[in-house]
């Protein structure tokens, strides 16, 4: 069934504004942290929960997303996604304690895990091989813009208004794009309803949100706490033997097979490298800024927007580079440039200017929006269609796991470096020197990424082969 232009815009529109609410969620809370601490009377360490548990069932969302993309039909999936999220976000928005408010992120973050992977999914299907660039292009603007201006809007809103407000915004623009759904999208994704595998759903759940949890502990409590430890081997057993089951499987929930296209496993780790620099470095700058600079967070917030507007802008149009050329000199140049400008970032003293920061986190952002969708679309173009939703789902997840073992990593390097530096008479600002040295481990990995992409042998898209 052939799309027609109309249609396409139109789904293409819905998916996009779905997507950016969800996404945009992930980084909202972020700066409301200090002034919902005060409102409901919690610690720190609770309210870093609204952003955790977020991602967290995000993460265990995403690998059932594959299935539940082959048992529903787009428009089932794609309403019910966004009324859980509506639903979520109402909850939040009315919260009269903290407990609830933690509910309606539980209920909100459901809903969004499905929206990304049945976003790329349903752009892979109905944009023929050569266009695909430029329609991943635009999910790249929504994954790069959304989290990135998260923290400029939450840090406006909170010092103006209620935070509250936050979720209020959201609410309509979900609503309204559930009753424009409802009478226009159809369905462009295969129903196969494969049967549901209970003990694969359970230990996909076990498994990434067992590694996502221990992972974000280790960020907040260390890498030795009991919680974190607990965690990790859960989620690693769990894992290990959900993997065994999926290759077992005649139907697997989720399929690792994809991991034998050339391409797709090189992909993905430089995918991960780069959306764990991507979070990882939203999280670091305002904390060297707010912390150690005392800027405030509107403030800090606002040095990012500039490279979230570089990489919407920039996302489309690598899109339709990516349809001329391919994957290969874009992901290489970016790459380059992603490397150069993380190095920029080891040398932060607290003289570091506002402007230095600004600007150089926007050259970042101009390599990044080079390398992160061309890669995947590179990647999921080797795939035949009946493996993209898999693929789809593998990748997201993976850059899930990026993302919250990144930030985990890079914390603790920061304040593990920092408490050491306290006792080096040659050291002046012990804070300063741990976010430069996370800034190095981030800089080594683009290095590592730069390294990868060259051993990448770009082949012919699955498609073709099929043609």
């Amino acid at each position: 069934m052939e799309t027609t232009e109309y249609k396409k815009s139109t789904i293409v529109a819905l998916l996009l504004a779905g997507s950016f609410i969800a996404i945009l969620n992930q980084t909202l809370m972020i700066t409301a942290i200090p002034p919902i601490m005060q409102e409901m009377n919690i610690t720190a360490n609770s309210a870093q929960w609204l952003t955790t548990v977020f991602m967290l069932v995000n993460g265990v969302m995403i690998p059932v997303s594959a299935f539940l993309l082959e048992r529903f039909t787009t428009r089932q999936l794609f309403i019910t996604a966004m009324s859980i999220f509506a639903f979520g976000t109402l909850v939040a928005g009315l919260a009269p304690n903290f407990e609830v408010l933690l509910l309606g992120r539980v209920i909100q973050s459901a809903g969004a895990g499905v929206m990304l992977p049945l976003m790329t999914t349903v752009f892979l299907m109905i944009f023929p091989v050569n266009k695909r660039g430029a329609a991943m292009g635009l999910i790249g603007l929504v994954i790069s813009f959304a989290p990135a201006i998260g923290p400029a809007l939450s840090g406006w809103i909170t010092s103006n208004y209620s935070w509250r407000l936050l979720f209020f915004i959201i609410l309509p623009i979900a609503i309204i794009d559930i009753i424009i759904a409802f009478f226009v999208l159809k369905n462009v994704t295969e129903v196969t309803r494969p049967k549901v595998d209970v003990l694969s759903i359970m230990l996909s759940s076990f498994g990434f949100g067992g590694l996502l949890y221990g992972f974000t502990s280790a960020g907040n409590n260390g890498w030795t706490h009991i919680i974190t430890l607990a965690s990790l081997a859960i989620g690693v057993l769990a894992l290990i033997w959900f993997i065994i089951r999926q290759l077992r499987l005649e139907h697997p929930m989720l399929e690792f097979r994809v991991f034998k296209y050339s391409i797709f496993p090189f992909a993905v780790v430089i995918g991960m490298i780069a959306f764990m620099g991507l979070i990882g470095v939203e999280t670091l700058v305002p904390l060297f800024m707010q912390n150690m600079r005392e800027f405030t967070a509107f403030e800090a917030g606002l040095a990012l927007l500039p490279g979230a507007v570089i990489t919407g802008v920039m996302s489309p149009i690598n899109g339709r580079i990516f349809d001329k050329i391919g994957a290969r000199w874009l992901v290489l140049i970016g790459l380059i440039i992603m490397t150069a400008s993380s190095f920029a970032f080891i040398n932060l003293s607290h003289e570091t200017s506002f402007t230095y920061i600004t600007v150089m986190y926007g050259v970042r952002m101009f390599g990044l929006s080079m390398v992160m969708m061309p890669i995947q679309t590179a990647a999921l173009n080797q795939l035949p269609k009946r493996l993209i939703p898999h693929g789809a789902a593998m990748d997201n997840t993976m850059r899930m796991m990026a993302a919250s073992v990144g930030t985990a990593i890079l914390v603790t390097v920061m304040t593990t470096t920092a408490m050491s530096a306290e006792h080096r008479p040659d050291i002046s600002y012990p804070d300063i020197h741990g976010v430069n040295i996370a800034f190095l481990v981030v800089s080594v990995l683009s290095l590592f990424a730069l390294i990868l992409s060259f051993f990448i042998k770009y082949g012919k898209s699955a498609e073709t082969k099929n043609g």
